[in-house]
């Protein structure tokens, strides 16, 4: 029982870094969009600016 339950917590801390590790990469890359490619996805420079900006560990807009 044990075992199983130690598996399953490093299964989920595992996802869960993967996902924060994700949020992090896009969120730079958010920042280094240029204008053209920002109105492109329907967002403003203020707006990646925001969302780039926030910790990763914080859900998205």
């Amino acid at each position: 029982m044990l075992r199983l339950n130690l598996t399953q917590l490093r299964y989920q801390l595992s996802a869960t870094l993967r996902k924060y590790h994700q949020r992090r990469r896009s969120r730079r890359q958010l920042l280094t969009l240029d204008d053209r490619l920002l109105k492109d996805i329907g967002i403003s420079r203020a707006q990646a600016k925001k969302e780039g900006q926030k910790a990763f560990w914080k859900r998205s807009l």
